[in-house]
């Protein structure tokens, strides 16, 4: 209905023109002229038809620009219309002054051009200010903007947003994380990150694509399980090429948490004052410590560098070197820890197998 009222709206606007602008026609071209009136149908014809052309033109125009609406962000919608509002009002104020300059009467016409490109040209320039730093501004308006609330006994409290980086959603223990509850707030995607998980699915590598196509995998069990949480998220900055940069940029805007598995992401957001949490520093401390006299059932997979030692390893990849083990490989045993060593490449757990206890068992 809308479609049809433009393109009438247009089609009488141009019949009309076409009708009346036979008036403004000189006299010495009128007097030529036979028939006034069959000239007047003629031009409101040539008038109809090209407002036919222009109101195609306006609606197809209208129809994406509508499309590109509903496909935004509500945020950056806000933020482009705050800009815009922002923008003309700059341009009002710092084009008032010049409506009271005296100019020459030939050259009037300048005002009125100047003010509609300094209006263009400020209304542009606050809808790309705001829609950049928009999240940012909505931050310092309403700390809690992009946080979500979980009810505590009674009580609301702020649970910070969580942005996942690649490398967390490839690991795939972002996923046990969810279901134990350990992980509180809204998981956001973005978009850019989607894109990087496709691109790595799509690579020539097999490695490669069997890891993108596990990222993305993941992504769509959690947002299956959880679609109330998990959001996809299509900002994007056109001036940041780096993935990391623009993850960093994000969760600044948006006071999130970034999730990530990434060692030098991690240092880069840290020095940048971004909270980050790292599922290998988790892991770590909730590794399970064994002290000296303590038993550990293990299996024995390989020797040692010594002749004696066996290795095995704890299901969290520690690695357990047993004296007197290589006579055991391939068997399954309790072993007494002896000792433990904190190494660069991780821990190390010394033992010797538990005689008594083997041979009870």
């Amino acid at each position: 209905m809308l479609d049809a009222l433009i393109i009438i709206s247009f089609i009488l606007t141009g019949a009309g023109i076409g009708f009346f602008i036979v008036d403004f026609l000189p006299e010495s071209a009128l007097s030529q002229v036979t028939n006034l009136e069959g000239l007047e149908v003629v031009t409101a014809g040539f008038g109809a038809l090209i407002g036919i052309g222009v109101g195609l033109v306006v609606q197809t125009s209208y129809r994406r620009l509508e499309k590109q609406i509903n496909d935004m962000p509500p945020d950056t919608l806000l933020a482009r219309a705050v800009g815009l509002v922002v923008g003309l009002l700059i341009a009002n104020l710092m084009l008032a002054p010049l409506f009271l300059l005296p100019i020459p009467e030939k050259f009037g016409f300048t005002k009125p051009i100047t003010a509609v490109m300094g209006s263009l040209l400020f209304a542009v320039s606050g809808m790309g200010l705001a829609e950049n730093n928009g999240r940012a501004l909505f931050r310092l308006i309403n700390p809690n903007s992009y946080e979500a609330l979980l009810i505590n006994e009674g009580t609301l409290k702020p649970a910070k947003s969580k942005v996942l980086d690649t490398s967390c959603i490839i690991d795939g223990r972002i996923e046990d994380l969810l279901k134990t509850g350990f992980m509180d707030g809204q998981l956001v995607v973005p978009q850019f990150i989607l894109e990087e998980l496709q691109r790595v699915a799509d690579s020539s590598s097999d490695q490669k694509r069997a890891r993108g196509r596990r990222g993305l995998d993941i992504i769509n069990r959690i947002r299956k399980s959880y679609p109330e949480r998990v959001v996809i998220d299509s900002v994007d900055y056109d001036s940041i090429s780096a993935v990391d940069s623009k993850l960093v940029k994000l969760a600044q805007e948006m006071n999130a948490q970034l999730v990530t598995n990434d060692y030098n992401l991690n240092k880069v957001a840290s020095v940048q004052q971004v909270s980050v949490l790292n599922i290998n520093d988790l892991a770590k401390a909730i590794r399970p410590t064994y002290l000296p006299g303590d038993d550990i059932e293990i299996r024995i997979l390989k020797p040692g560098k010594e002749a004696t030692q066996g290795v095995g390893y704890l299901n969290d990849g520690t690695m357990v070197v047993v004296e007197e083990g290589n006579e055991f490989i391939g068997d399954e045993l309790v072993v007494v820890v002896t000792g433990a060593l904190q190494t660069s490449a991780g821990r190390m757990i010394f033992a010797r197998p538990n005689r008594s206890a083997t041979a009870s068992s």
